[in-house]
């Protein structure tokens, strides 16, 4: 099983949409039983009192915009923040950040990456070292949507599905 880790500041978008684009790429290849995805944030900004918030509307609407949530596996209704934890290093094979500041806070809770575990998910793509666009200050979810497909696919194409 491979195991995948999305990290983003607050775990409202651009984490949740890899998330789910990634399992709606898994479950349209029927591979499904090969794969554990989630997603995790940096900051505790979208928890409160222990529970996280749900991916932000917009983001949300991004998705439905692509088909994605239509079935269980790809179901977001339910997903809530939560923060990377140092555990969460060594259970993943792949934590994979939005952007180059969430390595660094990635790295400050989970300690070194000893491994090379901890990537840019646009490692995989011809724009390595290249941050997702963020939309909680672009406002362009399309945007962020292409990065994040672009990642996911060649992060297959590179685990050889």
């Amino acid at each position: 099983m491979i195991r995948v880790l999305f990290i983003c500041h607050g775990n409202i978008c651009r984490s949740p949409i890899s998330e789910y684009v990634l399992k709606d790429m898994v479950e349209k290849r029927g591979l499904t039983d090969a794969f554990e995805i989630a997603s995790a944030a940096t900051s505790t900004e979208e928890i409160w009192n222990g529970k996280g918030n749900p991916i932000y509307p917009p983001a949300q609407a991004e998705l439905r915009r692509h088909g994605i949530g239509e079935t269980a596996y790809t179901n977001f209704s339910g997903k809530r923040a939560r923060q990377v934890t140092k555990q969460d290093y060594q259970y993943y094979d792949y934590l994979l950040c939005a952007d180059s500041n969430n390595i660094r806070n990635t790295l400050r809770i989970t300690g070194p990456d000893k491994e090379g575990k901890v990537k840019l998910l646009l490692d995989f793509t011809d724009r390595p070292g290249r941050s997702i666009a963020d939309p909680w200050y672009t406002g362009d979810f399309k945007e962020t949507y292409r990065d994040v497909y672009e990642g996911c696919t060649a992060l297959l194409e590179k685990l050889g599905f």
